[in-house]
């Protein structure tokens, strides 16, 4: 079952209710992992349990963490929820059905913020794509528990799509071969499938757990700090361009050892070798970005 690849994150869920509610979709719609980040309600409460009706047992086996990283430990994918448009986030938003089969593919996770406030840039920063509810002008804000209906029941109807779709070859192919028998004719090709984000999609060639991926950047951001390409007032939008930029490559475990191995030795070069003496700059110091420097 792919949707068992995939779990639901709900970040500081103030509402029990909300939380009983999300439970009671999970099932519904064939999922089974929830995952809340430092919880502000009673989610095994009375309220909670009253929404989760048959549910319960989603509550029960929930998962408590501190924060969104510990979430994502083992997942290789993720795909977070926003209610703003894109002039508060760079990264582009996507729909729910054009995003989300994505996360059929490999261990993933979809991420849900606050019902106050939703996620924080820095926790979109964790997701690798951006999906945002389409809705009336007139009131744009969706319940918690609604958008979270919403993105599972698409996830359980593009589910049922690739399931169809693999009934349907295995039944196209067993009449081909029928018919074969009959007029000795070559198989013919396989109608191209109905839904290309899934039968086309791409194997996951060793992809890269998120966490490992988290400590790439935080080894990048260190030393791009110390040699001066990054300024501390700065540092955290520049790393939003590099998390973008590897985000689009989906890079493996030895791509990612590969970058880190790189960035080892040049660290190891920095306390190796003596720094130039010459320098134009003032205190010896590369300015933030090389390309600021004009020539006399």
């Amino acid at each position: 079952m792919p949707n068992a690849n995939i779990r639901i994150v709900l970040v500081e869920p103030a509402g029990p209710l909300n939380v009983g509610s999300v439970a009671r979709v999970m099932k519904n719609m064939g999922l089974h992992q929830l995952i809340l980040v430092n919880p502000q309600c009673d989610y095994l409460g009375e309220e909670a349990r009253l929404m989760a009706v048959r549910a319960a047992d989603i509550l029960e086996t929930a998962t408590v963490v501190e924060s969104l990283p510990a979430a994502l430990v083992g997942c290789v994918r993720a795909i977070a929820t926003t209610g703003d448009d894109c002039r508060s986030h760079p990264m582009p938003l996507e729909s729910p059905a054009d995003a989300l089969p994505w996360l059929l593919e490999a261990p993933s996770a979809l991420i849900f913020g606050r019902e106050d406030c939703g996620l924080t840039n820095a926790e979109l920063n964790r997701a690798q794509r951006l999906i945002r509810i389409k809705s009336s002008d007139a009131y744009t804000s969706l319940n918690l528990a609604q958008a979270v209906a919403i993105c599972c029941y698409e996830l359980y109807r593009q589910e049922g799509s690739a399931t169809d779709f693999v009934a349907d070859v295995t039944d196209v192919t067993e009449r081909n071969k029928e018919e074969r028998i009959f007029s000795q004719s070559p198989l013919p090709p396989l109608s191209p499938s109905p839904n290309p984000s899934l039968s086309q999609s791409s194997p996951l060639p060793n992809s890269v757990p998120l966490e490992q991926l988290e400590g790439y950047y935080e080894q990048l951001e260190g030393l791009l700090l110390k040699i001066g390409y990054l300024q501390p007032h700065t540092a955290a939008s520049r790393m939003e361009k590099f998390r973008r930029l590897y985000n689009r490559a989906y890079p493996t475990v030895d791509e990612v050892a590969m970058l880190r191995g790189v960035l080892r030795q040049t660290e190891w070069g920095l306390k190796s070798y003596p720094r130039s003496p010459v320098s134009d700059t003032l205190d010896g110091a590369l300015p933030e970005n090389p390309g600021d420097i004009k020539s006399e």
